[in-house]
C-alpha cells in the first residue's frame, strides 16, 4: 500500500516538474521576443536554465520525502501518521521531544557499583 502511494506520489512530483519546465520555457519566449539584444537574450536562457533546475531539485526533494515517508511507516508498522511524536510504543526508549535541551541517554547510564579507581572492590592494581 505505502510503494503506491510513494509511486503515485512521486508520479505527481515529477508531473509538477514538467509543467513548471514548460512554464519557464514559455516565459523564455515571451522575454526573448521582447529583449532587444543578444545580451538580454542569453541572460533570459540562464533564468530558464536556473528555473529548471530549481524544478529538478524540488522534485527531487519530493521523492526523498516520499521515500522517507515510506521508511518511517514500515518502521512503525503503519501507526504513524504525519507529524507521529513515537508515543505509540509499550514503553522503553522515546525520541527526544524536538527543541528540547536535554537529549536522554541511550542506553540509559548507570553508574558502576565499583569505585571510580577503575578496579571493583577487594581488587588491586597490578604491580
Amino acid at each position: 500500500m505505502q510503494s503506491a502511494k510513494q509511486k503515485a506520489a512521486d508520479a505527481a512530483a515529477v508531473a509538477k516538474e514538467h509543467v513548471e519546465i514548460l512554464r519557464a520555457k514559455t516565459q523564455e519566449k515571451a522575454e526573448k521576443a521582447a529583449a532587444p539584444t543578444k545580451e538580454g537574450r542569453e541572460i533570459t536562457h540562464e533564468r530558464r536554465k536556473a528555473k529548471e533546475a530549481e524544478a529538478k531539485m524540488k522534485m527531487h526533494v519530493a521523492k526523498a520525502d516520499h521515500a522517507a515517508d515510506k521508511l518511517h511507516s514500515a518502521q512503525h508498522g503503519g501507526l504513524c501518521g504525519i507529524g507521529c511524536n513515537h508515543h505509540h510504543h509499550g514503553g522503553g526508549y522515546q525520541d527526544p521531544v524536538v527543541g528540547s535541551a536535554v537529549a536522554p541517554a541511550y542506553p540509559p547510564t548507570v553508574a558502576p557499583a565499583y569505585p571510580p579507581t577503575g578496579y571493583p572492590p577487594g581488587w588491586t592494581a597490578p604491580k
